[in-house]
């Protein structure tokens, strides 16, 4: 009786072979520490933000709209650095309960915020299987954010305000994280990879 081996050839055919790009989806240290503090980093803009929106009031909410697109741009800064799973929806949240914490005027509110911008990012990444990043991506993975901050803010924010009000404010937002998250936020990223930051994470591409 041999005790040579223990492995029969069989065994290794039958073993389940490892899903194509599993290695590249996951999680390194680096990759969490770099977008928490991006997105804590993001927070604290969020909240000093906050400032510049209340400044806006006066134009109503569609021209307080015209801006919203910067509370958005983490959940696509983030996904375009480290280019996994989550990080979309794992940015928006860490930064908005940053913002919360700092004492947004939204209180507990900022976090459900944060968990339909984020999600709308990371649905249209994981639409594309988290391997297209380019600016299209980008800006496509905007308007998903601001679709899910508009159906936010328009069954709980904007309440009050009738239906044509309220779809020219949804409408000027996804237009706003389209154009600022979206195609700001891969114009951020792009400056950054030229700069050499990001060397330890994927190329541009």
């Amino acid at each position: 009786m041999s005790t040579l081996s223990s492995t029969h050839p069989a065994d290794e055919r039958s073993r389940p072979a490892a899903p194509i790009g599993a290695a590249e989806n996951r999680w390194r240290t680096v990759d969490i520490v770099v977008v928490a503090v991006l997105a804590v980093a993001f927070g604290v803009v969020f909240f000093l933000w906050n400032n510049v929106w209340s400044w806006l009031s006066g134009l109503g909410p569609q021209g307080e709209s015209i801006i919203t697109g910067v509370w958005l741009m983490p959940a696509v800064v983030c996904p375009l650095i480290v280019r996994k799973p989550g990080a979309a929806l794992f940015a928006e949240l860490v930064a908005a309960v940053v913002s919360m914490a700092l004492g947004s005027q939204w209180g507990m509110d900022t976090i459900l915020s944060g968990v339909l911008q984020g999600g709308g990012a990371e649905l249209v990444f994981a639409f594309g299987l988290y391997r297209s990043w380019g600016p299209l991506a980008a800006a496509i993975a905007g308007l998903g954010a601001g679709v899910g901050e508009a159906i936010h803010d328009t069954t709980v924010s904007y309440v009050a305000i009738d239906i044509p009000g309220r779809v020219i404010i949804a409408g000027v937002e996804i237009v706003s994280a389209v154009l600022i998250a979206g195609i700001g936020g891969w114009l951020l990223v792009r400056a950054l990879r030229r700069t050499g930051a990001l060397e330890a994470f994927p190329a541009e591409g």
